[in-house]
């Protein structure tokens, strides 16, 4: 058993930045794989950023070079560092975790809404 909790979501103006933050709970072997996927109202989710134990990454074409995945095992949460925001951006964001990279997503967060507007 595994929870996801986000946070750290809100409304920030185009170019500026923001952190979401998810904090986990549960079994370890579970947090191998962590991620942040979002979905703006009327698109499919899309996966943003991914990190293994270890700290490898990728990100999706769309943010790569604004925004930052990272994780801290000790304190069990991932972090996701957005900046140079745009109004595409906005969506609501939601953590994952999985065992591995080739296993499916077992475990969702509630979500935390990132609006960016002026």
């Amino acid at each position: 058993q595994v929870q996801l909790v986000e946070s750290g979501g809100g409304l920030v103006q185009p170019g500026g930045s923001l952190r979401v933050s998810c904090a986990a709970s549960g079994s370890s072997f579970s947090t191998v794989v962590m991620g942040w996927y979002r979905q703006a109202p009327g698109k499919q989710r899309e996966l943003v950023a991914v990190i293994t134990r270890g700290s490898n990454a990728n990100y999706a074409d769309s943010v790569k070079g604004r925004f930052t995945i990272s994780r801290d095992d000790a304190k069990n949460t991932v972090y996701l560092q957005m900046n140079n925001l745009k109004p595409e951006d906005t969506a609501v964001y939601y953590c994952t975790a999985r065992g591995s990279l080739t296993s499916r997503i077992s475990y969702w967060g509630q979500g935390t809404q990132v609006t960016v507007s002026s």
